[in-house]
């Protein structure tokens, strides 16, 4: 481990397969929880390598526990970090997709950096997380959308989550959420927290048989804020976005705002899914939900697929997958 130490001090970066085994030795007990936070800060201090980024997944894939939810699904969980304290977007947008149609296994996790993390607002809602292949497939069937609670499905992570928690920052496990979903769903819609990561994901994420969207906004925020442009990179290239595109006009940042708790955020959340949300905060989960559906649907059109999410929440029609998903 010393010597490891000592690369990395060094600047020299990790292989794939040094960075699969190292995680794999946090989560056996052979660091100690200094030891880890000293790891986790290397990281704060440098940007991770596409290889290194490759074995933390391949490690955290090798050590989670697997969910075949049985159909195409699609996720639209973002990397969080930007210290942006949005409301509940990528979470809300979740539902709009899942009353399109299409099936979502979202995965979520507690905020690190932000005070309520998707996770957190499910949790508030009375949300049971769960791991067992039956009830998630139920809910599947019912709603058209599950859950996947990160600490329930990566259990090895344990022992790192309250140094995480201590350090209140981002750290390299903030890159991995998006990337370690345990369904492994073939469709993603996913945001990163700078542009040197959004090219990393869509280096991987272009090796495999997948339809996908990395979304960054040139401001800083891992998802599609309106508050600027937007760089969107997939399978047919890089290129940017305007909110125009959207068929909105620009947003401020504090029309993003989610509160200074996790109840104001549940509040917020449950005035969009009534149609009451601002007039902003509506538009930005309709611009993000309808990102994911034109990501699914490629022939439809993107103004069309957010006109179509604005309609989802309007009409109750996402207000009801979250509904019955609570219920059951």
């Amino acid at each position: 481990m010393k010597k490891l130490f000592e690369q990395l001090y060094a600047h020299q970066p990790l292989s794939s397969s040094q960075a699969q085994e190292v995680l794999k030795a946090i989560t056996e007990g052979a660091m100690n929880p200094a030891q880890i936070a000293s790891f986790l800060t290397v990281y704060l201090m440098r940007p991770l390598t596409v290889e290194e980024l490759s074995g933390f997944r391949n490690a955290m894939l090798e050590l989670a526990v697997p969910f075949n939810a049985e159909r195409p699904s699609i996720d639209l969980c973002g990397t969080g970090g930007d210290s942006k304290n949005t409301f509940n977007i990528s979470t809300l947008s979740s539902f709009v997709v899942a009353a399109s149609g299409i099936t979502v296994t979202k995965h979520g996790n507690y905020g690190v950096s932000s005070i309520s993390g998707s996770s957190n607002v499910m949790e508030y809602f009375g949300y049971k997380f769960t791991n067992d292949r039956d009830t998630l497939l139920k809910q599947l069937d019912e709603c058209n959308i599950c859950f996947l609670h990160a600490p329930l499905f990566h259990p090895a992570m344990k022992s790192v989550a309250p140094i995480r928690k201590e350090l209140g920052v981002k750290t390299f496990f903030n890159m991995l959420g998006p990337l370690t979903n345990p369904a492994q769903p073939k469709t993603q819609c996913t945001g990163v927290f700078n542009l040197q990561l959004a090219r990393l994901y869509n280096y991987l994420l272009e090796q495999e048989e997948k339809q996908y969207t990395v979304i960054h906004s040139l401001d800083g925020y891992d998802e599609i804020s309106l508050t600027g442009k937007v760089r969107v990179l997939n399978s047919q290239g890089e290129h940017t976005l305007k909110s125009s595109d959207f068929n909105y006009k620009n947003l401020q940042a504090e029309e993003l705002y989610g509160g200074e708790s996790i109840e104001e955020s549940a509040r917020i959340f449950t005035n969009i899914l009534e149609g009451k949300g601002t007039r902003a905060q509506m538009a930005a989960v309709s611009a993000n939900a309808g990102m994911a559906i034109h990501t699914a649907n490629p022939d439809k059109g993107l103004k069309e697929c957010v006109q179509l999410s604005e309609e989802l929440i309007l009409s109750g029609k996402a207000k009801v997958i979250f509904t019955k998903l609570i219920k059951l």
